[in-house]
């Protein structure tokens, strides 16, 4: 009994020893567990260049275009100028400036806190849910219906003239 089962087991372990595929494959390949693999062909591409090709050509390149308005096109000198009028016009220009200043340091001092709490363990997946429980309340309070998108509508221009200084 004690040779049936070593001469098995060589058996087995010639068994596996011995090579799927030829050496010459092998070699070319750099695997030899593996079969050579095809290239993928993205089914994407062939729907959209067979989709492509049912386009005229003519329809095909006026798809493409697009035309630019006079009134979407801002020329970069205007801006500037427009900017150095408004600042001309600042009374006192050192608050703006601590305003300013003030604002970069309070947004780098944010990020500092938001990845002081990232790093806590469970404390991004609550704030996540917070998110995303305030994001319902608000569809739910100012989206949902046409009185409350007229109310919301009504609050964003009294902010925006209460910024501007046109109330």
């Amino acid at each position: 009994m004690a040779t049936a089962a070593s001469s098995s087991s060589s058996m087995v372990a010639t068994a596996v020893l011995i090579p799927r595929f030829p050496a010459a494959s092998v070699r070319a390949t750099g695997c030899s567990a593996f079969p050579p693999v095809p290239p993928r062909v993205s089914t994407a591409s062939l729907s959209f260049s067979s989709s492509v090709k049912l386009i005229p050509e003519s329809k095909r390149f006026s798809l493409l275009q697009t035309k630019a308005s006079e009134e979407t096109s801002v020329d970069a000198g205007d801006l500037f100028a427009d900017l150095k009028e408004k600042w001309d016009k600042v009374e006192d220009k050192t608050t703006v400036v601590v305003y300013g200043g003030g604002a970069l340091v309070a947004v780098w001092l944010s990020s500092i806190l938001i990845g002081a709490i990232n790093s806590v363990p469970l404390l991004p997946k609550i704030m996540e849910l917070v998110g995303v429980g305030y994001t319902g309340w608000f569809i739910y309070r100012y989206l949902l219906f046409k009185s409350s998108r007229k109310e919301l509508a009504t609050d964003i221009e009294a902010l925006k003239n209460k910024i501007t200084g046109t109330e």
